[in-house]
């Protein structure tokens, strides 16, 4: 079995303890803020974090005013709602999230973000949690149930699974994503934790 295989099953079966805070990372349409109120509901974290400020309706990025709504609907109280809106992308959401975590000294994050981007986007944020020497444990929770073969206006989910480990290649070699060795390290380490 590859670090590669090893790191899917992890990632797609991470332990999730109770934590600080729920990272909803921005994007995927309307796909992922149900989630974050879901695990919320479930008494996994005190708030949500809505991390991104970007709008790119045809990227599927919609902005937090359009995505606080929804979430506010649910019953979800506005005072346990924090917006990031400085990161326009995965690695500055990363750094954004970790300078938060300093700043209320959160120990533990719920990471979430759609299936096929959770593990490019894990990797990001874990590179930026070892280099910034955090002792943070970083969860994973990948929205599930989504269409992996229906069109959308950004492609077809299944295909941009492919993408996403192009973008891990890419962005590992450039030295902003964490690697699949030190993922699994990680998670034995967090495991070792709790």
């Amino acid at each position: 079995m590859t670090d590669q295989e090893k790191f899917i099953v992890l990632v797609d079966n991470d332990c999730i303890k109770v934590s600080d805070a729920i990272i909803l990372l921005e994007g995927d349409e309307l796909n992922r803020y149900q989630h974050a109120v879901d695990l919320y509901n479930q008494g996994l974290a005190s708030k949500i974090v809505f991390s991104g400020g970007i709008t790119n309706y045809e990227y599927g990025s919609y902005p937090f005013l359009d995505i606080m709504p929804l979430i506010l609907k649910t019953g979800f109280p506005a005072d346990c709602l924090i917006h990031e809106d400085k990161s326009l992308n995965t690695r500055e959401q990363a750094i954004e999230i970790c300078k938060l975590a300093l700043k209320h000294n959160w120990s533990r994050l719920i990471l979430v973000a759609s299936s096929e981007h959770q593990y490019r986007a894990y990797l990001t944020f874990l590179k930026e949690i070892i280099d910034s020497k955090s002792k943070v444990l970083l969860y994973n929770s990948p929205v599930k149930n989504l269409k992996w073969f229906t069109e959308s206006d950004w492609g077809v989910r299944m295909n941009r699974l492919e993408q996403e480990f192009h973008k891990i290649e890419k962005y590992g070699l450039m030295g902003h994503l964490a690697n699949f060795e030190e993922a699994i390290s990680y998670q034995k380490w967090k495991e070792e934790q709790v």
